[in-house]
């Protein structure tokens, strides 16, 4: 995909409203984890940075959103993503489009990352 957008409205824009609605519920979840999370787009998606560090970014597909925290990001919810049947792989899960997003979920590894960040500044 071109990178021919410059923020994460523009990106958002890419896609049907529905799945922009779950795009948008995501971004709002991962920013209200605590302030001073900046966004930039990054790998020519979403991407949200705390403390200078990379938090997390995520990405819109046809079929699910794919969330990528990180391997550590991963490797620490595993037992999570399997017990909720979703795909994953070293740096990355998906969630179905068609399925709610796990809030809950999303807030415990985004708060995991900002733990992770606060350890090593």
């Amino acid at each position: 995909m071109e990178n021919s957008f410059q923020n994460i409205n523009e990106y958002l824009l890419l896609f049907p409203e529905e799945v922009q609605e779950k795009l948008e519920e995501l971004r709002k979840a991962i920013l209200s984890q605590t302030p001073g999370i900046e966004e930039y787009i990054g790998y020519q998606m979403p991407a949200f940075k705390y403390k200078g560090k990379p938090l997390v970014y995520f990405a819109g597909y046809k079929k699910h959103i794919g969330f990528y925290p990180g391997a550590e990001g991963i490797k620490n919810f595993e037992n999570d993503f399997k017990e909720l049947k979703y795909k994953f792989s070293k740096g990355a899960v998906q969630f179905p489009i068609q399925e709610e997003l796990p809030m809950i979920l999303i807030k415990k590894i985004v708060s995991f990352r900002i733990e992770e960040i606060n350890k090593k500044s």
